[in-house]
């Protein structure tokens, strides 16, 4: 498949130079200093002494992406209110994934053959090249094949993603490429964790669509039509929406409303635990742009999809 542009179109990077260092299981880091300083990106230590990047807009927004996981923890309005939501049980110690914020699901989303939600969420991203556009800082993360990938599913393959702060919102572009000599399939999504009140939160654009429904049965989801003009989250929620709008509203019922916009993730996913997380249900709900059904690459194939999240 060709890449794809759409309005919201990331920009061209140019590239910066950063020194790699190998780790064990095959993954790579960018090495950093405590403080490393540019044009609005920085790379310093977060939680567990992780390393994280933090982007810094001139208006004074802010995100943070920690290279475990190439996960966006945290993203800032200049007004200092986060609208990601991290769980309070999250850990930062390479056992398991960052519980929160925008975690990958590739290359499998959901339970399958491999781990669930695949392994680019429990792979080092090292940093790629950044950027300063006229105030607005951008950083592209990459992720390649290693034994562990491999032990789960044997390919080579390139993830590019590419994180653009702007004064009231935060874009991505992800990009796989299958640098293999054999054809690949794989799943994926974006688990955004969205700051909210779940009695409160609701979302719109999603009627019509049709609905894979996992209440009160995961393993066996229920096929309907969605027919509400708002989503709300009343109880546990867990339910995919096939080919779902290009744009969609949350309302986190925190007195904000982010718009939702995306290319090439054909569908969503609304998700709240509920009582099976009692300590943080409340506090968080999940909008997901996904693509549920198999992307197929050929070998030198590439596919790319975009995510634009604003607040008016």
């Amino acid at each position: 498949m060709a890449t794809i542009s759409m309005s919201f179109s990331l920009p061209t990077l140019k590239p910066r130079t950063l020194r790699r260092v190998n780790r064990k299981q095959g993954m790579s880091f960018a090495s950093v200093s405590k403080e490393a300083t540019g044009l609005g990106v920085k790379v310093t230590e977060g939680e567990g002494n992780l390393p994280k990047v933090v982007l810094t807009s001139s208006s004074g927004s802010e995100a943070e992406i920690y290279l475990f996981g190439g996960c966006v923890t945290s993203w800032k309005v200049s007004n200092g209110k986060d609208l990601l939501f991290v769980r309070p049980d999250a850990v930062f110690n390479k056992k398991k994934p960052i519980s929160g914020g925008i975690p990958h699901c590739f290359p499998q989303f959901g339970p399958g053959t491999m781990q669930q939600h695949g392994f680019a969420r429990n792979m080092d991203w090292s940093v790629l090249n950044s950027e300063d556009l006229d105030g607005n800082p951008v950083v592209t993360l990459e992720l390649k094949d290693g034994p562990y990938s491999r032990a789960m599913w044997d390919f080579s393959f390139q993830a590019l993603y590419t994180v653009i702060l702007n004064d009231k919102s935060i874009s991505t572009q992800l990009t796989i490429t299958n640098t293999d000599d054999k054809p690949f399939s794989f799943s994926s999504a974006l688990h955004t964790y969205f700051s909210a009140s779940a009695t409160g939160a609701s979302v719109r654009g999603l009627k019509g669509c049709k609905t894979l429904n996992k209440d009160p049965d995961p393993t066996n989801p229920l096929e309907g039509k969605e027919e509400r003009d708002v989503v709300t989250f009343p109880g546990f929620v867990d339910c995919v929406y096939l080919d779902a709008a290009k744009e969609l509203h949350l309302d986190n019922g925190l007195g904000d409303t982010i718009t939702i916009c995306n290319t090439n993730w054909s569908d969503a996913v609304l998700w709240n635990p509920h009582l099976q997380m009692e300590a943080c249900y409340r506090d968080f709900v999940c909008v997901e742009n996904a693509k549920i059904g198999n992307v197929d690459l050929k070998p030198k194939e590439s596919w790319t999809a975009e995510q634009h999240l604003s607040i008016g």
